[in-house]
């Protein structure tokens, strides 16, 4: 659950601002800086960017932080991601998913923080609760590296405006340099060190390591689209049966004990 209204609240009584004089600086109407304060509404990205510069703050401190008098921000180490990230909206002003194929993979490099290259990317909307809130774009991927995924699947990921709330295990798309679009879990933190352990779920592929300003960006994975089905489940044989009785048997024996 996000913290936009009760810091949208403290930030502006903080600064002796009442809600007209607010509603002025935004350029909104005194009525939504009265029903996102209440938390009747969420601002839409654009105005959430907006407060947050207004305020000095990242969008994941003005979200998810409880600003108090005893807050103090996170100090910007080379793990957070001070750029601006460049979106799309419909005709109702709601973020599209944007899709970024293998074929687009490389412009992408160039393109990601150019309105015009990012408004000409295929782009969708998925009614999941998972991803009403947050800023989504999805890649294609290829290779075998990360099985059972497989090649040609989507990977939808949430853009992560600081990196240093990577967590290790989880999975990535990460925007690099030298490597490109890459589709990996998180072997260490930026907390820790300033380059970033990439690992595969297929163990055929080695580990190894990015280093931080060799990275563009970073989306968390959130969810996937693919078009292989799994396959059935292999028939049991009789050694997998004969070692299920035998786990079976101790299990028995351990109860009886018991």
């Amino acid at each position: 659950m996000s913290n936009i209204s009760s810091n949208l609240k403290y930030l502006r009584k903080k600064n002796s601002h009442t809600q007209q004089q607010f509603a002025d600086i935004m350029g909104i109407k005194r009525s939504l800086v009265g029903a996102y304060e209440e938390d009747r509404a969420e601002p839409k990205y654009e105005l959430l960017k907006k407060i947050a510069e207004h305020y000095e703050l990242t969008i994941d401190e003005f979200i998810n932080e409880q600003i108090t008098d005893k807050w103090k921000p996170q100090l910007k180490s080379q793990g957070t991601n001070l750029r601006i990230l460049s979106i799309s909206v419909d005709s109702q002003d709601n973020e599209n998913i944007e899709m970024v194929p293998v074929k687009a993979s490389a412009g992408y490099l160039n393109g990601f923080s150019d309105p015009e290259f990012i408004k000409d990317l295929p782009k969708f909307h998925l009614p999941l609760p998972s991803l009403n809130h947050g800023t989504f774009r999805a890649f294609e991927i290829m290779g075998d590296s990360m099985l059972p995924i497989q090649p040609g699947s989507v990977i939808i990921g949430e853009y992560m405006d600081n990196w240093n709330d990577v967590k290790i295990g989880e999975t990535y798309i990460i925007i690099s340099k030298n490597e490109g679009v890459v589709y990996k879990r998180a072997g260490n933190r930026f907390k820790e060190k300033k380059e970033l352990k990439l690992v595969s779920d297929n163990k055929l592929y080695d580990p190894y390591l990015i280093p931080a300003d060799d990275i563009l960006e970073i989306w968390k994975a959130k969810a996937f689209i693919s078009t292989s089905l799994p396959d059935p489940a292999p028939e049991p044989t009789i050694e997998t049966l004969s070692n299920m009785m035998s786990q079976m048997q101790k299990s028995l024996s351990q109860l009886n004990k018991n």
